[in-house]
């Protein structure tokens, strides 16, 4: 592990905070609890966190109201946004208020770890990674993003192909942030997917799980194979020959409501 960081865990249920302190405590890192809004907000008024584990659904101030208020307290806090009442619609709004991500519970040790790591080295995974594939750190930001996508912001993309299939990937914010790729588990051919499920599980160095989630709902057709052979497409073309797969949707005109335009994306980050 990178970063010996300071964590602030966020849920009514004490059960639940306790035992998600003791998993990253495990793992090095020093862990505050606040089980209400009120008392999350006091905490980060008075002691300074790097990754703040928030719940949605919070008694009184909600967990989005918490949110938005700790990021115009300090932007810099990560915030990772935790569910145990699965609503893509609420996650997926948690991260155009600038959540880093979400995990639905129950989530495994290692996907709790996973997700909090990638949350910490996702700076310094710029550098390495820029230096790994021979690229400037300029080069690696203007990476070209094209103008017809959907996307769940720093996860996963979703664009319509003229057959009317849609063909779906990982955001570059996403892929820089992964390290160490160990194996990747795709879904099956004829498999079907809903928004808001996991797409595909990514296992990274010391057993952590990464879930990127699915963008819109529907039959996976074909895999991108070419991935399994070469995991760095994900970081050379995401949007081109980094694809993931291809699928037939089943409600892509309801399904992209829930999602952010390109236009929309470079906004926001």
């Amino acid at each position: 592990m990178i970063y010996k960081a300071n964590i602030l865990v966020v849920d009514d249920d004490k059960t639940v905070c306790k035992s998600i302190a003791n998993v990253l405590e495990n793992e090095g890192y020093k862990v505050d609890l606040a089980f209400s809004g009120e008392g999350a907000l006091a905490a980060v008024n008075k002691n300074k966190y790097a990754v703040v584990l928030l719940d949605l659904m919070l008694p009184g101030i909600s967990g989005l109201e918490v949110l938005q208020r700790i990021k115009k307290q300090n932007p810099n806090i990560t915030a990772i946004m935790i569910t145990g009442y699965p609503s893509f619609k609420t996650a997926v709004e948690s991260i155009k208020l600038s959540a880093f991500d979400y995990i639905p519970k129950p989530f495994t040790p290692d996907e709790l770890c996973g997700v909090v790591a990638r949350a910490l080295e996702r700076r310094l995974a710029y550098e390495e990674i820029a230096q790994k594939i021979g690229l400037s750190e300029e080069n690696l930001v203007e990476i070209s993003i094209p103008n017809d996508i959907y996307c769940i912001p720093d996860h996963s993309w979703a664009k319509l192909e003229p057959d009317g299939n849609v063909r779906i990937g990982m955001h570059h914010d996403f892929s820089r942030s992964v390290k160490s790729i160990t194996s990747i588990q795709f879904p099956e051919k004829n498999e079907t997917r809903y928004q808001g499920d996991v797409c595909l599980r990514i296992v990274v160095d010391r057993g952590q799980v990464l879930r990127l989630w699915t963008p819109v709902s529907g039959k996976i057709i074909r895999i991108n194979e070419d991935i399994a052979r070469d995991y760095s497409l994900l970081i050379h073309d995401p949007y081109g020959q980094g694809w993931l797969a291809l699928m037939e949707p089943s409600q892509f005109e309801e399904d992209i409501k829930n999602l952010v335009y390109r236009e929309e994306e470079n906004s926001h980050g």
